[in-house]
């Protein structure tokens, strides 16, 4: 644990129950510093969440919490309505002693507390097709339990998040700058990109034109961020909340695809280990559609496929413009980091256009079925 701060003066700003014993660090977070609390409560234990916020990411703490426990009050109401364990399944945020949902130290930085749910798993990897069905059943209640969800009251608090119009503009000005004197060594992977601009506009031009629905996102689906039931191995809570806002349902399932549906690391050099895995997709759309499929409209649902495309793209445009503005954004381990991580998008890009038919069948099938 870092001495730069104080843990036990940060938690006296809390009316947190029992005395503190504990301080553990979680590493798995890539934006927030993230420990968990142990206290002893009579004899039993008592563990909390505390983070710090990255402002430096999320500039509006004010509004990230907003849309936090807006969110959070909702889930929490619908799991009740349903018979279920608001304990368990949602997550609660702990106002300090002055009533703040956060506290702010001397020295800036935000800290917030949240409930810990014990007896929980998470996975990093999509080891089976039922693990993936169950964290789809799990990513779609999240979706249904918020399709009523007043769209106007949530802040977007990272602007243009998955905005791909704007992040193909972002592309071409990297090109155009080449600030890395890199272009020559990628111009097959820039045509790559350049080819597909107008796949870019496709999501964002129906949702202009009224014919998909804004709603309350996610943006960041992958499998580590569903807790699962120790004892039972269901998914029962969707945790990571600070870049919920305002998108399109289609930005939290293609994304979830783009990183399950992967047969290889994220930056696999030889990309004949590279595919996009079909019977993860299958498994994944059915659990999805299982629990959101009612929820939605026939038109979010008929582009299910090519959001898994459009994500996939949008991320490896991202990693190939870091690379050519000299790795700025992303962490790098080696120089040629980020163009692994791109062209292991790029072939799975192929492969989901390639199985596109298939893709549509499958998640017709499926929704036909509910």
């Amino acid at each position: 644990m870092s001495n730069s701060f104080d843990i036990e003066g940060i938690i006296g700003h809390y009316k947190l129950k029992g005395e503190f014993r504990a301080c553990e660090v979680i590493d798995n977070g890539h934006i927030n510093n993230t420990f968990v609390l142990t206290f002893d409560d009579n004899g039993s234990p008592k563990q909390y969440i505390l983070q710090q916020i990255n402002t430096n990411v999320f500039r509006n703490p004010d509004a990230l919490m907003d849309n936090y426990i807006g969110v959070t009050n909702q889930i929490r109401n619908k799991v009740r309505e349903a018979g279920g364990n608001p304990k368990r399944e949602s997550l609660r945020v702990y106002n300090t002693k002055d009533g703040e949902p956060f506290f702010k130290d001397a020295d800036g930085r935000v800290w917030r507390v949240i409930n810990f749910i014990i007896n929980t798993d998470t996975y990093n990897l999509p080891d089976t097709p039922e693990l993936c069905r169950k964290a789809g059943k799990t990513f779609g209640t999240f979706q249904q339990m918020l399709a009523d969800y007043p769209i106007d009251a949530l802040h977007e608090t990272i602007p243009n998040f998955h905005n791909t119009v704007s992040r193909f503009a972002d592309f071409h000005t990297a090109v155009e700058q080449n600030l890395s004197n890199r272009a020559e060594q990628v111009q097959k992977e820039i045509d790559f990109v350049l080819a597909r601009e107008a796949d870019c506009g496709v999501l964002l031009g129906l949702l202009e034109k009224g014919e998909l629905p804004l709603r309350v996102t996610h943006n960041d689906t992958k499998l580590n961020n569903v807790l699962f039931d120790r004892k039972t191995q269901e998914g029962i809570c969707v945790i990571d909340l600070d870049t919920v806002m305002p998108g399109l349902s289609l930005y939290d399932f293609g994304d979830s695809l783009r990183f399950a549906g992967n047969t290889a690391a994220e930056d696999e050099k030889n990309l004949d280990k590279v595919h996009f895995d079909m019977e993860v997709y299958r498994s994944y759309t059915e659990g999805y559609l299982s629990t959101a499929g009612k929820s939605l409209t026939e038109r979010e649902v008929y582009y299910l496929p090519f959001s898994c495309k459009l994500m996939t793209l949008e991320c490896g445009m991202r990693f190939l413009g870091d690379f050519l503005n000299g790795d700025t954004y992303f962490k790098t381990a080696y120089p040629t980091h980020n163009l692994d991580r791109c062209r292991t998008q790029f072939k799975l890009v192929e492969e989901i256009e390639a199985y596109y038919d298939e893709m549509m069948a499958i998640t017709q099938e499926i929704y036909r079925n509910l």
